[in-house]
C-alpha cells in the first residue's frame, strides 16, 4: 500500500502531481520504489524537470537552543523537459537508492518519535519549482545494527529517545551532514551511567559504532562523557557474542560509582 498526497496545482486549470511509494518499508543500502503521476489540467504546460529525494528533519544548535531544519540528503532527478498535455496522465517510475548512513526510523516494528524522513518530489515548471510534503519511509536496522540494539536490551538497557543532529562525528568514514544518535537507559548494574547514546555510521562493507556514555557525578568529581569506537563487518557481525562485547567497556565505565 503506497503513500499518496498531491503536491499543489500549477496555477489555475494547471497539472497537479501525486506520488505513490510502492513500499515504504526500506533499509539503509536498498531501494524505494514508486513513481510520480502527473495529471495534465486544462492547458498543455511544458514540465521543465522533475525529481525526488530524501529529506530528514534535523537538529541544529542555535546560540542557546537547537532548532529543527530540513536537510534534503540524496536526490534524483527524473528525465528531462516533459510536455504534459491537457487532461493526460504522465507516469515516472524511480527507483531511490537509501544512503548507507540513513537513520533508523523504525525499532522492533515500532515508529521512533521525531524520526522524520521522507521521500520529496519537486517539479519544475515555468520556470518556478514546486516543492511538495513528505512522503514518510521506514527505515528499519541492517542485521548488524539490529544485533548491537539486541545486544543492549539483553543487557537491561532501555530505549530512551532517538535523534538526529547536524554535525560529524571525527574519525568515522560519515559523508552524511548529519548523523542519528539512540539513547539507551542503564540497569541497576551499571549505576555508574547516566545513559549511553549509540550511533551507526555505515557504508556498504562495515559501519562504525559509537558509544558516547555519560556517567554520573561522584563524590569528589563532576559527571562526564566516555567515548569508545569500533567497527563491525556487515557480513561478518554473527562472529561475535555483541553483549559480552559491550559489556566488557560498559562494566569498565559505569559498572561503579566514581567516589575518588
Amino acid at each position: 500500500m503506497g503513500f499518496k498526497r498531491l503536491l499543489a496545482s500549477m496555477g489555475a486549470g494547471g497539472a497537479s502531481v501525486e506520488t505513490v511509494l510502492t513500499e515504504a518499508n526500506v533499509v539503509p543500502g536498498g531501494v524505494v520504489q514508486g513513481e510520480v503521476r502527473i495529471q495534465g489540467g486544462s492547458v498543455d504546460q511544458q514540465i521543465e524537470g522533475l525529481s525526488v529525494g530524501l529529506q530528514a528533519r534535523v537538529e541544529v544548535e542555535g546560540g542557546d537552543q537547537e532548532v529543527k531544519q530540513d536537510i534534503e540528503f540524496t536526490k534524483q532527478r527524473l528525465g528531462g523537459a516533459v510536455e504534459v498535455k491537457a487532461g493526460a496522465v504522465h507516469v515516472v517510475p524511480f527507483g531511490l537508492e537509501i544512503p548507507w548512513e540513513t537513520p533508523v526510523t523504525s525499532l522492533a516494528g515500532h515508529q521512533l518519535p521525531g524520526m522524520n524522513i521522507g521521500v520529496t518530489t519537486e517539479l519544475e515548471i515555468a520556470r518556478a519549482i514546486d516543492a511538495g510534503d513528505l512522503d514518510p519511509i521506514n527505515v528499519h536496522p541492517l542485521p548488524a545494527q539490529q544485533a548491537i540494539l539486541d545486544a543492549f536490551g539483553q543487557l537491561g538497557f532501555r530505549f530512551r529517545s532517538a535523534d538526529m543532529e547536524r554535525g560529524h562525528i571525527r574519525g568515522t568514514r560519515q559523508r552524511l551532514p548529519f548523523y542519528q544518535e539512540i539513547e539507551f537507559v542503564p540497569p541497576q548494574q551499571y549505576r555508574g551511567l547516566n545513559q549511553v547514546e549509540v550511533t551507526f555510521v555505515a557504508d556498504d562493507r562495515e559501519m562504525d559504532v559509537v558509544l558516547e556514555m555519560d556517567k554520573k557525578p561522584g563524590l569528589f568529581s563532576e559527571g562526564s562523557d566516555s567515548y569508545r569506537a569500533f567497527k563491525v563487518g556487515l557480513n561478518s557481525f554473527q562472529d561475535t557474542d555483541w553483549a559480552a562485547y559491550l559489556n566488557q567497556w560498559l562494566a569498565a565505565v559505569g559498572g561503579k560509582r566514581n567516589w575518588a
